[in-house]
Order: C-alpha cells, then structure tokens, then sequence
C-alpha cells in the first residue's frame, strides 16, 4: 500500500476499485473551470460548496477559475452512514453571504437522486439571485427521483456506491486521491 495509485484496500469487508483515476479528475477539473470561468467572466460569482463531501472538488475547480469570485459553504444531510439517501435533505448549516442579485454556482460531489439539488434550487431561489447554477463532480442519471439540471458535471457514473476525493462512508474515505467502487 505504499503506492496509493495502485489502491486496493479492505474496510468493513469490502474491496475498493478505482472507478476515476486522479490525473482523469484534475483534467475534468480543468476543463470545467476553464468553462465556468469563460461563462462567469466578469459577473463575479459566488461559488457554494455543498459540505462536507464537495469540499475537495470546489478547491481543486476554484483554483481553476480564473476570474473574480466569492465562497461559502453550506451543509445538508441525506444520507447520515448508509449507502442510500434517507430521501429526507436536512440543512445542517446555513449560508453566510447575502445572494439576493449576485451570480450563485452551488457546487456538488454527487448527485443522484436530485432530491439536494432540488432542496438547494427551492432553498436559493428565494433569495431572488441573478442566476442559479449547479456544477457536480459526479451524476448518476440511473437514480434521478426526480427532474433536475446539472449545468457542469464532471463525470457521468453508473449506480455504484463510491468513494473518495471528498465521498465518505461513515465519514472516512474521504481523502482517497481518487474516486473508488466500493464493492
């Protein structure tokens, strides 16, 4: 296990295969902020962070942004330390900055269900933006509950649990380098 690109590792009896690579990522990664700052260019947006999972992927894409922009974070719960969304979204903390006319970019990890996605568009159009964008790491279209649009996605997946690069099982595995089928 010295050579974490070669990961294979046992936890709660199950095995990890590497579903994104991290160079995979970090070209994504780029390319989406290479778009987002080409659509955003002179706008000054104010990029939210879904915690804790997104976390990693809006630092890495905000460095890749080259204009002008704000951030905040916002923490919801769905899926406490199952492998499945309760299919309740509770916020756990709010926002700090005022959003009323600015231009918002809520940043994701995963999305699945579009249960968040759409607690989040409620929740932040209320609040009367400019404009109201989602970007996610990772979308698994097979388990959409109901209609949502993702405007940047990183990668389209298929229904397997993952972790890594922020994804967590019980709040561990986080700070694999990169995304990984738990078997």
């Amino acid at each position: 296990m010295n050579n974490r690109s070669e990961f294979e590792r046992v936890v709660y009896d199950n095995k990890f295969r590497v579903l994104i690579a991290r160079e995979q990522i970090d070209d994504r990664i780029r390319e989406l902020g290479r778009k987002i700052s080409d659509d955003y260019r002179g706008k000054n947006p104010i990029v939210i962070g879904v915690l804790n999972g997104g976390f990693l992927f809006m630092a890495d894409l905000i460095r890749h942004i080259e204009i002008d922009l704000e951030i905040d974070f916002i923490k919801l719960s769905s899926y406490g330390d199952e492998k499945v969304s309760s299919g309740k979204v509770e916020v756990l903390k709010e926002i700090n900055a005022d959003v009323k006319n600015r231009h918002v970019l809520l940043v994701e990890d995963i999305v699945d269900t579009g249960l968040s996605v759409k607690v989040l568009e409620k929740k932040f159009s209320a609040f009367s933006p400019a404009s109201l964008r989602f970007v996610s790491l990772l979308r698994k279209t097979d388990k959409a509950k109901v209609d949502f649009d993702i405007d940047y996605v990183g990668f389209e997946i298929p229904d397997h649990f993952v972790v890594g690069y922020g994804l967590d099982h019980k709040q561990i595995l986080r700070n694999l380098p990169a995304v990984y089928i738990m078997d």
